[in-house]
């Protein structure tokens, strides 16, 4: 359990303790462990789920930046101690630590910070083959949502353009200390086989972001920053607007605009 003062200082980071053990239990559960030798834990706390991770044939690294936590960690998981990365996730040069090598993540995410976590490991999706960890429910269920819906958007298709995801199960305020004020859900993704994209991938995150920027228009108004040609002005899929378009077709949105200006 943990005291008052840790309370307040993840309370101040977005974080909340997760005390249910058979939930930290499904959460470590849900990677498959294939493919990679190395875990990185994202924002352990009091080791709730860390617990489960050191008992799977895997090395287990964890990122905390609350002095408390890593306090706490340091002398309740021995087998731990040098494998605990004091700094900021967001900021944190992970080559320095896998140099490489393949490494899943997985934790139970600051709510403030989850959208940038999972922004980061796009930016290192060669290296990231699994992911899995808790959101708030409604960013969970956005970004493993599909078109036509109307949470479908940035997450949603970036996150697929690269990973199979699917939203595991929904997890209650009350197994947590203190308790959010919001239902949590936990997903997993899995990185395709094939998960470099036929397009310009820098490109391709510019239409994707630019087109949800104005969610409501068309394309053919929402991307006018493109200066796009007449003629491909006239292509029906620029009719449509942003929620309406699959993954593949914003990859195919993606190669028509980069004929268009090459």
């Amino acid at each position: 359990m943990a005291n008052q003062h840790q309370v307040r200082a993840k309370k101040h980071l977005g974080q909340h303790f997760l005390e249910d053990e058979s939930i930290a239990q499904d959460i470590a559960d849900s990677l498959s462990f294939k493919g990679y030798n190395d875990i990185l834990e994202i924002g352990p706390g009091m080791g709730v789920l860390t617990k489960y991770l050191l008992e799977k044939d895997t090395t287990t690294h964890v990122i905390e930046i609350d002095t408390e936590s890593v306090e706490y960690l340091k002398n309740n998981y021995l087998n731990l101690a040098d494998r605990i990365i004091e700094k900021d996730f967001l900021k944190c040069d992970l080559s320095l630590v896998f140099e490489d090598k393949p490494f899943a993540i997985i934790g139970n995410f600051p709510y403030n910070i989850s959208s940038q976590i999972l922004f980061k490991t796009l930016e290192l999706r060669h290296q990231i083959p699994e992911f899995s960890g808790m959101f708030q429910k409604e960013v969970a269920l956005r970004i493993c949502s599909k078109e036509g819906s109307k949470v479908y958007g940035i997450l949603s298709v970036l996150t697929q353009a690269f990973y199979d995801a699917e939203y595991l199960f929904t997890v209650p305020p009350t197994v947590f200390n203190p308790p959010p004020r919001v239902d949590s859900g936990v997903l997993f993704l899995k990185r395709k086989k094939n998960f470099k994209l036929p397009c310009d991938e820098k490109l391709f995150f510019r239409v994707v972001k630019t087109g949800f920027q104005q969610r409501r228009k068309t394309l053919r108004n929402s991307l006018k920053t493109f200066n796009l040609s007449d003629n491909l002005k006239a292509n029906t899929i620029f009719g449509q607007r942003p929620e309406q378009l699959s993954v593949a077709q914003f990859i195919e949105l993606t190669l028509l605009i980069e004929n268009d200006q090459n």
